[in-house]
Formats: C-alpha cells, sequence, structure tokens
C-alpha cells in the first residue's frame, strides 16, 4: 500500500481499519528489546517477562513540526528504561502474599520499627491477608482482587481497620516490586474506605470531676500510685504507654518539666509513637508537689526505677488492670459512662487551649506529628476576635425589644422610616 501498513482495531465492538507508515507501525526487534508501535497518538512498548506480558504507554507522539511529544529515538530509550526498571520475576521467587508478607516483616524489623506495629502488622497478615489470597501467587493479583478483599471485610470491620488492611499490603508490593518479585501495586489502582464523620464532641473532665474521680480512688496497696497516675495525666496529656515507662530520671523538678523519651505498651518498652512524641511538658506545682510526695512514698527511687510502678514489685503495672481500675474509680465517682483513661489526655489538651496556650505548643506537648490533631482544641481556645462582645453589641438590644411588649406596639404605631 506504497509504503504504508494496514492494521484492524476493534474498538467498541467493531473492526477499524487504521494506517500507520511504516515507521511508526510495530517493528520486529531482536528478541529481549520489547516492542514499540503508537496508538491514539501515543507511544506504547511492551515486553514478555517470563510468561508475562507487560504493557505500558510511554507517551505523546510527536507531530511533524511540533516540539511537544516524543520522538521515536526518545521513546526507544524511555522503553528500555522501564524494561529495566520492571524487572523479571523468576519462577522458583513467585510468591504468595503470605510468605511475601513474612519476609516484610523482617524486613520491618530490621528496620527496628515498633514492636506493637509489627505485632499488628502481623496479625493483620496472618488472621487476614494470608487465608483470604491463600496459594495464589503475587503476580497474579491485580486491583479487582484486592477491591474484592476490601469490600468483603468492609462487612465486619471498620473503615479505619480496612484502610489499616490495605496500607499494610500496599507496603508488601512496594517492598516486592523493589526486590523484582512484582512487577506492579494493584493495591496503589484502588481507592480507600473513608471512615464515617467522627463525633465532634471531646470527651474530657472538668476540674470538678478530676476532683471528683481522684476522691474516689480506693485506699488500698495501689490507690496512692493510681491517684497520682490519674492526675498526672491529666496535668501533661501523656499518653498511658508513656506513663507506665516514665522513670524518676524523666522527672526535672528543677527544670519543672516531665520528659518523655519511651512507652511501654504489650509488655514490651519501646520508643514513643512517633518522633514528636519524645518531648518535654511544662509540669504544674501542684503536680510536682505531688510526684515529689509519691516519690517518698516509693520504695523504688532510683533513676532508672519506675514512676508508676507495682508498689511491690517494681515492674510495670498492667495496662489491662489499669484501665479496669480507671473505669471502676470513674463509676464510683459518678461520672459519664463514657468517659475513658484516654480522655485525660483530652484533659490537658483542651485545659491547655481553654487558658490560652497556643495550639503549636500544645501540639509539642502533647507530641502531635500533625497539626490537624491539635486543631480539635481550637474550639476550647479563648476568642482572639472577642466575637461575644461584637455579637452583644450587635444583637443585645434584641432581647428587650422582644420582651417588653409596650415597645413592640410603640415601634409598630411609629411612622415607617423615609422612603418606606
Amino acid at each position: 500500500m506504497n509504503g504504508r501498513t494496514v492494521r484492524i482495531v476493534r474498538e467498541g465492538g467493531e473492526d477499524q481499519l487504521s494506517l500507520l507508515h511504516d515507521n511508526d507501525a510495530m517493528t520486529r526487534r531482536s528478541y529481549g528489546t520489547g516492542s514499540l508501535f503508537t496508538y491514539r497518538g501515543k507511544w506504547y512498548g511492551q515486553w514478555w517477562l517470563g510468561e508475562k506480558q507487560v504493557k505500558r504507554a510511554i507517551g505523546a507522539k510527536r507531530l511533524p513540526g511540533s516540539r511537544r511529544g516524543l520522538t521515536r529515538a526518545q521513546a526507544e530509550r524511555e522503553l528500555r528504561r522501564l524494561m529495566q526498571e520492571v524487572r523479571h520475576v523468576p519462577v522458583h521467587e513467585r510468591l504468595t502474599l503470605g510468605e511475601l508478607g513474612e519476609r516484610y516483616l523482617r524486613h520491618l524489623q530490621g528496620l527496628e520499627r515498633r514492636p506493637t506495629t509489627i505485632a499488628d502488622y502481623r496479625s493483620i497478615l496472618r488472621s487476614h491477608l494470608a487465608p483470604w489470597f491463600a496459594s495464589k501467587a503475587i503476580e497474579r493479583i491485580d486491583p479487582d482482587d484486592i477491591a474484592a478483599y476490601a469490600a468483603a471485610k468492609a462487612k465486619a470491620l471498620s473503615p479505619k481497620t480496612v484502610a489499616n488492611h490495605l496500607t499494610f499490603a500496599h507496603g508488601v508490593f512496594v517492598f516486592a516490586t523493589k526486590r523484582g518479585w512484582a512487577t506492579a501495586n494493584p493495591v496503589a489502582a484502588i481507592d480507600r474506605p473513608r471512615a464515617a464523620g467522627t463525633d465532634p464532641d471531646i470527651r474530657y473532665l472538668d476540674r470538678g470531676e478530676v476532683e471528683a474521680l481522684l476522691r474516689a480512688v480506693p485506699d488500698d496497696r495501689l490507690g496512692s500510685t493510681e491517684r497520682t497516675l490519674y492526675l498526672t495525666a491529666a496535668m501533661t496529656g501523656l499518653r498511658q504507654g508513656e506513663l507506665l515507662a516514665l522513670r524518676w530520671r524523666d522527672v526535672d523538678w528543677v527544670a519543672r518539666v516531665i520528659r518523655v523519651r519511651r512507652s511501654y505498651t504489650r509488655g514490651a518498652f519501646g520508643a514513643p509513637k512517633s518522633r514528636r512524641s519524645s518531648r518535654a511538658v511544662p509540669m504544674a506545682d501542684r503536680l510536682a508537689t505531688e510526684l515529689e510526695r509519691h516519690f517518698q512514698r516509693s520504695h523504688y527511687q532510683g533513676d532508672d526505677d519506675l514512676v508508676f510502678c507495682h508498689p511491690d514489685t517494681g515492674r510495670p503495672s498492667d495496662a489491662s488492670k489499669v484501665r479496669k481500675r480507671f473505669k471502676d474509680a470513674r463509676d464510683r465517682a459518678g461520672l459519664r459512662d463514657e468517659i475513658r483513661f484516654h480522655d485525660l489526655r483530652h484533659t490537658f489538651g483542651t485545659g491547655m487551649a481553654a487558658v490560652g496556650a497556643p495550639l503549636r505548643a500544645i501540639q509539642e506537648w502533647m507530641g502531635h506529628r500533625d497539626y490537624k490533631t491539635t486543631s480539635i482544641y481550637a474550639d476550647y481556645a479563648p476568642d482572639p476576635s472577642q466575637g461575644a462582645r461584637w455579637a452583644e453589641a450587635a444583637f443585645g438590644a434584641a432581647e428587650a425589644l422582644e420582651t417588653d411588649p409596650a415597645s413592640t406596639e410603640e415601634t409598630a404605631d411609629a411612622d415607617p422610616p423615609p422612603g418606606m
């Protein structure tokens, strides 16, 4: 056909003829170098990885007289780069998601990720992902498979939990592609489930409720420790794990700060939740006095001894028992049933905001990685615009008019303003 090649292209269920110049059509190349072709004004490349054919869009084709798009030489270079990036997966290394997930967990342990994070990921892998995908090779897992998994899990799990599963799976496939065990990440192609709207109301205790809670602590062997623990939680905003890991060396009475350096979670000491979680928190005089009294009562006063250890053994307090005894004290104090130990942390955040502490400072004191987390306390801060004063000036007289019928009648009988 005079230097032209006829190609039959199937579109919309019908065969259509597409005329391409010979130098644009797919050309015969040596084995292993892939194929380059154009379709609808774009360059495409394809090549074989074992038994699987890979196809990738390369970019727009440059038209005659234009500077936009790729020439054939540029498309060739991009094709070679893609072929180097997407490596061959040997037959003996075709892994299941369960096998690959275990390798990824070992990799994370080598990076010294937090033990609690590893434990959560291991639970996701062994209880959910590995059984679901069973013996299916990771190369055969596509976005539809991941979407089906997410939809099925959403029937029994919260959107946040399903999102955590997908976050872990995404990390597994990123790890696999870097190591050459997979050629694509199917998790990246699907949307994560959105969590339902959260309750905008923050649960916290006012000063009276804190005092009621402290009075409700029993005078038993653990009571004196718990009373100081609750006060420290409410006046510093430390997380429960950070409180249980606190050492006497972390309490600086001279500088009036408590330094957070580690956490105790699931029976193990580790780094705090994030980089920002290593911090210094200001200590009010009352708390400094109570901690000094607690120190004098304790049999464990070494620098590395725990502030809130079990009074008889010096060992870390049991987190579940701490929460249970907190609920018992809460109920004796007549506080709301929904109040949790963690809400003592919100008590600190709202209290500091209410007296005008800068939100950025509160972020540092509470160890929030993201400022958005701290912004939930903004509504409890003093209004810098003095909006209430302006509202009173604008609408304060309206109540007097509404409650005084005579004034209302006089207004109704009065002549209307000019122009009405």
